[in-house]
């Protein structure tokens, strides 16, 4: 193995993830780009062994990073070039601050806008255009877009959304010509690459964090403009393994729609967690029946599991929309007892 300062940045991270360990690895580069991934693991199975002397000085200058991240935000450049010199020396310092700054700058734009309030943003941008607001709200954390987006006007609403899920990569002179409109507003320079935002799961990850009305606003703009698009984010909004959030009434309410043939083939496939919550919302003789009925099944097909838990899912919707269970949301639901 090389020495630590002449490896690439993948194969610092394919060590770090090794050091690690599977189950810490395995949350944290999950939440990496596809592209990133296939880089790392492919390294991870081409690394047969790893020195103690390569792992420490890999988790170091991990940590080391980290805390310089830390001290940027807290103090700025000069604050944190202080306090990392008198702990590392100029040079070192330096060198750790050059790294952070460029991960920063390429993989994190509109930085000072995921720091700023909502309420501020909404003031910022609630006059650009629907293709500028949404092009923003990808950038945010969710639930910071959730805000921003049941705050805009109905119409607004939903035509954003529906940008935001028919988006799937964005240039960087569109990028940067957003930024000039923002950059007295926002003081903030971005750096992008073409890399791929928005889609299905940008639109779902942000009305999960919205109230019901405004939810049900964007579904139905959506369904006017492209009813395919619509029942696809439908979908993703709740999916089988979900069930385990549902209250145990609402659980009850919809096992009685359900064909006991459906269940079996549904948690043949789900985890021992969403079994289980199944379970307890039967009677003893009805759960004995149906781990039979699941042992009697033998192998089966993906493909029907999924189709199986697909119509299952699609009762809860139906029995959401219609108020006889409560799916649980962000934003500001309220539920009265």
């Amino acid at each position: 193995m090389k020495e630590n300062q002449k490896m690439t940045g993948v194969q610092k991270a394919a060590i770090l993830f090794i050091t690690l360990g599977p189950e810490t690895a395995a949350n944290i580069i999950k939440k990496l780009p596809d592209a990133e991934i296939q880089k790392i693991t492919y390294e991870i199975a081409n690394i047969n062994s790893v020195g103690s002397e390569e792992k420490q000085g890999i988790l170091e200058e991990f940590i080391q990073m980290n805390r310089a991240k830390d001290y940027l935000v807290e103090g700025g450049l000069d604050y944190a070039k202080n306090v990392l010199s008198k702990a590392l020396g100029s040079q070192k310092a330096m060198e750790i601050l050059d790294k952070v700054t460029e991960a920063t700058q390429q993989f994190r734009p509109f930085a000072i806008a995921r720091k700023a309030d909502a309420h501020q943003l909404l003031n910022l941008i609630s006059n650009e255009h629907p293709q500028a607001i949404a092009l923003i709200l990808c950038y945010l954390q969710s639930d910071k877009s959730g805000q921003i987006l049941s705050a805009l006007p109905e119409d607004v609403q939903s035509e954003v959304a529906y940008r935001i899920a028919t988006m799937s990569s964005t240039s960087p002179n569109v990028v940067k010509e957003i930024e000039k409109v923002l950059d007295d507003k926002l003081s903030s320079v971005v750096k992008s690459d073409n890399k791929i935002i928005g889609g299905v799961q940008t639109i779902v990850d942000i009305l999960n964090q919205v109230d019901r009305t405004t939810e049900k606003n964007i579904t139905e703009g959506l369904e006017k403009e492209d009813a395919e698009l619509a029942e696809k984010v439908k979908e993703s909004m709740f999916v089988f393994e979900d069930i385990v959030t549902l209250d145990d009434v609402s659980i009850q309410r919809v096992l009685r729609e359900v064909d006991n043939k459906e269940l079996s083939l549904a948690l043949k496939g789900s985890s021992e967690e969403v079994a289980n919550c199944i379970y307890r919302n039967q009677s003893k003789r009805a759960t004995a029946a149906l781990k039979e009925d699941i042992e009697f099944l033998g192998p089966v097909r993906l493909m029907d599991v999924e189709k199986s838990q697909q119509k299952i899912v699609g009762i809860i919707r139906r029995l959401d929309e219609a108020g006889e269970i409560v799916i649980s949301r962000g934003g500001e639901d309220a539920i009265i007892v």
